[in-house]
């Protein structure tokens, strides 16, 4: 989902949480520096059970460090990836919210379309789609396999996502979910994961000041 190139940005500020199972990683950071995200790699890898993993600890370090970078270069309001026992990234998780000053939000059937953009990427095939009622607020959700284009534009790899358009009764912004991977033998798995996740996100208003809001 690709953000408007005109209008004023809502300024609305929220928290959000998810009780992650066993596996996912917050790879939130809040500078957005390689150091913060050393810093972070460091202490989820010294956590690891170094029995379990096959893959080298160094090689898990660094996946961690370039992951976090990417996945916060837009500066998301979260970022998450999901690894195996065995130290294997298989998923990425980040949390958007869209939405201009005097633009009313998306109602739940004009979200389908926005929600099939990508700016590197076409969806393939059917995409599935269905409603969904969570803690956080009524939702869509929308899952699909894409082509992406990749480096400098030679031919195309195969991803698959699943995206939740959630609509929090105490804000005005559309809060977007998106989940994606690449090995596709592990869909049902990582579709499992995800949903679970999303069934806790917890949204919280912040006010101006940076506080809670009291809900309406």
């Amino acid at each position: 989902m690709t953000a408007p190139d005109d209008g004023t940005p809502l300024e609305e500020t929220f928290e959000c949480a998810f009780d992650f199972q066993p596996g996912w990683i917050d790879l939130t950071l809040r500078e957005g520096t390689k150091a913060e995200a050393k810093a972070l790699a460091t202490e989820v890898v010294n956590s690891l059970n170094p029995l379990a993993l096959e893959i080298e600890r160094n090689a898990v370090f660094e996946d961690m460090v370039e992951r976090a970078v990417d996945l916060n270069e837009d500066v998301p309001t979260l970022a998450a990836a999901y690894y195996s026992e065995a130290g294997e990234a298989l998923a990425n998780l980040m949390v958007d919210s869209y939405g201009d000053e005097g633009v009313p939000r998306p109602e739940a059937g004009e979200v389908t379309p926005l929600l099939l953009e990508w700016g590197n990427a076409q969806v393939t095939g059917e995409p599935q789609i269905t409603r969904l009622e969570l803690g956080a607020g009524p939702a869509v959700r929308v899952q699909a396999m894409l082509q992406v284009k990749r480096v400098l534009g030679f031919g195309r790899k195969i991803t698959e996502f699943v995206r939740y358009a959630v609509f929090p009764a105490d804000l005005q912004s559309l809060v977007v979910v998106t989940v994606t991977w690449e090995k596709v033998a592990l869909t049902e798995q990582i579709t499992e994961l995800a949903d679970e996740a999303v069934r806790t996100l917890r949204i919280t208003p912040l006010a101006a000041g940076g506080g809670y809001r009291s809900p309406h």
